[in-house]
């Protein structure tokens, strides 16, 4: 089982891995697009499904999987990973569908809006002191939500639901006390009979897309597997060395890679609300970043004053 990082302190293995995945997750669209055509429910269960090879040969391959089989007999364990289960397939089936019907611009509004929502997290549960301008930054986040809702006269829903979800399960996974592969694998095991289901009746009913045609479907849903368990196995391994608000930085990476994306690749519109919102989206993380960097200043004067007394 794999420690947690010091409170205080970044491991550079762990950025160097939360940096890579925030990478593949940028261009993840790229290949979410190739399979528009097919419903967000068959692609998710087979991220599921193909998922779980990887995710057991790696559990293997440590000797790690009787800790998956104790976990699955622990009540406690078995419960916090139904939930994690339950918000990522919900993050997952949002973002494919977002990436089907042309909003990957939203879904990049929602991954820009999470780090901030981290950051609230950190302050509400973890009591994590936020400073003057952090505080700003999550009023500059909220302002942007309600522009473009008052623009658009509905929610962001997108933007909201990839918010919600993914920042409770980036904060379930750290508290999570099971080592990052074993709790994916877990994951994946309690969503595997319900995406089997899934699967089982689109074949009968003669709506798959598997195994079918000229076969491309067919080795993209087969590669959503990777696509799927190695960006998560190593943002589970890398999230729980370094600090959930270094965490909050680093996810800049993977929504500007997705506004390019959305904007220069798929066409997508760039309209009025989102020129106000996306600014002010860029405005809340440069504040809470120089936020953040003074606190850092101030932790090292203090540790380099405190080392030179000694």
């Amino acid at each position: 089982m794999s420690s947690p990082a010091d409170p205080d302190s970044d491991s550079p293995r762990g950025l160097v891995l939360v940096i890579l995945t925030y990478v593949l997750w940028g261009f993840l669209p790229l290949y979410m697009k190739a399979l528009a055509h097919v419903p967000p429910i068959e692609v998710v269960a087979h991220r599921v499904i193909w998922s779980l090879p990887i995710a057991a040969a790696v559990l293997i391959w440590q000797g790690r999987a009787a800790e998956v089989i104790a976990a699955l007999r622990t009540p406690r364990l078995l419960a916090m990973a139904v939930l994690t289960a339950m918000l990522i397939s919900a993050n997952w089936l949002i973002y494919v569908w977002a990436i089907a019907n042309d909003h990957a611009m939203e879904a990049a509004l929602g991954y820009y809006i999470n780090p901030l929502f981290s950051v609230f997290l950190g302050a509400v549960l973890l009591k994590e002191r936020l400073g003057r301008t952090q505080r700003m930054a999550i009023a500059l986040a909220a302002a942007a939500v309600v522009i473009m809702t008052v623009q658009a006269g509905r929610l962001p829903l997108v933007a909201l639901g990839l918010t919600l979800s993914w920042g409770i399960y980036a904060y379930c996974k750290k508290s999570l006390p099971l080592g990052p592969n074993q709790g994916f694998t877990l994951e994946v095991l309690v969503l595997c009979p319900f995406a089997a289901a899934i699967l089982l009746w689109l074949a009968l009913t003669g709506q798959s897309h598997f195994g079918v045609g000229s076969g491309a479907d067919t080795l993209l849903l087969l590669g959503c597997g990777v696509v799927t368990a190695v960006p998560l196995m190593l943002y589970a391994n890398g999230a729980k060395l370094v600090r959930l608000s270094t965490v909050g930085i680093l996810q800049y990476i993977a929504p500007t890679l997705i506004f390019l994306c959305a904007v220069l690749v798929f066409g997508e519109p760039f309209d009025q609300s989102r020129r106000i919102a996306f600014p002010l989206i860029w405005a809340a993380l440069v504040l809470y970043s120089l936020g953040l960097w003074r606190q850092y200043g101030a932790a090292r004067r203090k540790a380099r004053v405190t080392g030179r007394m000694q």
